[in-house]
C-alpha cells in the first residue's frame, strides 16, 4: 500500500494562525500535515536564518511544533530533525495579507520559507490571502482551494528550482491566473520617538505603497479577482547584464 502523502506547513504568522490551523485540518483529509512553524509572528524576516543563539522546539501535539525562530529555521528543523522524511509538498501559509510584486517577495517570510524548501529539493508553494473591505480573509475558500491543488501538484513533477508563489482575492472569485511579479513600491516611514527614559527609538512603518503591472502581472489579476500563481526561480541571475557591453567593459579593465 503505497504511504499517505506528506505535506509540511510553516507560515510567518506564528503556528496558532488561523490560516494555517484551518489549511491543516482541510490537508488531513489527503495525507498526513505537520506543521512547524514559529512560535509568533515573525513576518519580513525574508530567508534570515537564526546563527547566534540556540534554536528551541516546542511539540505542541503529534504533529504540530513551534519553534523559537524564523519561518527560514522552521523548515531547515523541519527537514532535518522533525520530519520521518522529506515532504512531498511544503505549503507556507495560510498568510495573513499579501505577497505581491518583485519588492513584498523580497521581504515576505511566508515566500522565504516556501524558497528555503525549494533549496532542499522539496515542491513548495507559498499561499497568501488578501481581505475584503470589511476585512474578512475568506480563509476556509482559500484552504479548500489549496488542498484540491495540493492534490494535483503531488502528482505533477515540478521544474527544478522553482516556487510557486499564489495570492488569493477576496470573494468572489474569477478564476485563476498564471503571472509574472508587477511592481509594489513602498516609501516606509520612520517614527521617531523618545522612550520613559529619553532615549530615541525608532519605528519602521509600511507607509503606503504603490502597485502597478500590466494585464500579466499579479498586482492586475488580484486586482481583479482572479488567483494569481507566479513562478518564482531560485536562479538570480541576470543573464541579460550578462552580455550587457558597459558591464562586460567594466570588468574587462578591471586588474
Amino acid at each position: 500500500m503505497p504511504a499517505q502523502p506528506l505535506f509540511l506547513l510553516t507560515n510567518d504568522d506564528g503556528f496558532l494562525a488561523e490560516g494555517i490551523q484551518l489549511l491543516r485540518r482541510k490537508l488531513r483529509r489527503v495525507g498526513t500535515c505537520t506543521i512547524v512553524a514559529p512560535d509568533r509572528e515573525r513576518s519580513a524576516t525574508s530567508l534570515s536564518l537564526t546563527l547566534r543563539r540556540p534554536l528551541r522546539v516546542e511539540k505542541i501535539s503529534r504533529h504540530v511544533f513551534a519553534v523559537d525562530g524564523t519561518p527560514a529555521d522552521c523548515v531547515y528543523l523541519a527537514f532535518k530533525k522533525i520530519l520521518p522524511r522529506p515532504p512531498d509538498l511544503l505549503i507556507s501559509g495560510l498568510n495573513r495579507g499579501p505577497n505581491l510584486g518583485q519588492q513584498d517577495i523580497s521581504y515576505s517570510g511566508t515566500v522565504a520559507a516556501a524558497l528555503q524548501g525549494t533549496f532542499l529539493g522539496t515542491p513548495s508553494v507559498a499561499v497568501s490571502v488578501l481581505s475584503d473591505e470589511a476585512g474578512r480573509f475568506p480563509f476556509d475558500w482559500a484552504a479548500e482551494f489549496v488542498t484540491r491543488l495540493a492534490k494535483r501538484l503531488i502528482r505533477e513533477k515540478f521544474p527544478p528550482g522553482v516556487t510557486l508563489n499564489i495570492n488569493i482575492p477576496p470573494l468572489p472569485i474569477r478564476g485563476v491566473r498564471l503571472t509574472k511579479l508587477g511592481e509594489k513600491r513602498y516609501n516606509p516611514e520612520i517614527i521617531e520617538k523618545k522612550d520613559p527614559r529619553e532615549n530615541v527609538y525608532y519605528w519602521i512603518g509600511a507607509g503606503n505603497p504603490t502597485s502597478s503591472g500590466d494585464k500579466t502581472s499579479d498586482i492586475w489579476a488580484v486586482a481583479k479577482g482572479f488567483i494569481s500563481i507566479t513562478p518564482l526561480h531560485t536562479d538570480l541571475t541576470d543573464y541579460r547584464a550578462l552580455r550587457f557591453p558597459a558591464l562586460r567593459k567594466v570588468v574587462q579593465d578591471l586588474p
